[in-house]
C-alpha cells in the first residue's frame, strides 16, 4: 500500500515552517510521497477579501523551496480548477486516481481547530487519515465537532517555529531580508520580482 502525504495551502510565499512539516510528515509517516497542493482560490481568504499572488509566482517559489527534496511533489490541479478551492474535491479526485493508497492529510493545530468549518468535513474524515502537527510539543485538540465523529489521525512531533507568511509578507514589504524565513532562493525570488512590495493583503 503506497502512502501518500498530502500538504495543502496557500503558499503565498511558502517558507521552512513548511518545509519543515513536509519533511517531519515524510520522515514520520514514511510516505512515499508527499504532494504539495498550492490552492487555487482558497474560499476562506477569500471571504475575508484577501486574494493570493498569483499562481505562476507562489509555484515557481515553491519549486525553489523543494530544490534537492526527494519525495516531494508539486499538485496543481487546484490552480486550474475554476471557482472557489476546496480541500474534499480534491480528496475525492485522488482517492479515485490512486486507489489502495493510504492518505495522509497533513494539517497544524489551527487547521484541525477549524476543520468543522470546511466544506464537507465529515466526508474528508473518511478518505484520509489525519497527520496533525500539535502546538509546542502539545498533543493535538479536536474541537467537538471533530471529536464526536471517528477518525483515524496521527500526531507530528514538529519543533515550534514562529513564522508566519503574513508577516513574511509584511516584512517584504519593509524591504527587510528574507533568507532566515523562506531560504535564500526564495528570498532572491521575492526581492527580483518585487513581490509583496506594497503590502495590499495580497
Amino acid at each position: 500500500m503506497r502512502r501518500i502525504g498530502l500538504l495543502g495551502g496557500t503558499f503565498d510565499p511558502p517558507h521552512l515552517a513548511h518545509l519543515a512539516l513536509a519533511r517531519q510528515a515524510r520522515e514520520e509517516l514514511r510516505l512515499d510521497e508527499l504532494r504539495w497542493l498550492p490552492a487555487g482560490q482558497p474560499w476562506q481568504k477569500l471571504a475575508q477579501g484577501r486574494a493570493p499572488s498569483a499562481a505562476a509566482h507562489r509555484v515557481a517559489m515553491l519549486k525553489l523551496l523543494l530544490q534537492g527534496e526527494p519525495g516531494f511533489v508539486i499538485d496543481e490541479r487546484e490552480l486550474h480548477r475554476s471557482g472557489p478551492s476546496y480541500s474534499i474535491d480534491t480528496l475525492r479526485e485522488l482517492a479515485s486516481e490512486l486507489p489502495g493508497a493510504q492518505l495522509f492529510f497533513v494539517v497544524g493545530q489551527d487547521q484541525y481547530a477549524r476543520l468543522h468549518t470546511w466544506r464537507d468535513w465529515r466526508d474528508m474524515l473518511k478518505l484520509v487519515t489525519l497527520a496533525v502537527a500539535g502546538r509546542a510539543g502539545d498533543a493535538p485538540r479536536a474541537p467537538p465537532e471533530v471529536a464526536a465523529v471517528p477518525h483515524r489521525i496521527e500526531t507530528l512531533a514538529l519543533p515550534p517555529m514562529a513564522v508566519a507568511s503574513t508577516d513574511i509578507r509584511a516584512r517584504a514589504a519593509r524591504g527587510e531580508d528574507l533568507s532566515s524565513l523562506v531560504g535564500p532562493a526564495v528570498a532572491a525570488y521575492i526581492d527580483l520580482n518585487a513581490l509583496y512590495r506594497v503590502d495590499t493583503g495580497s
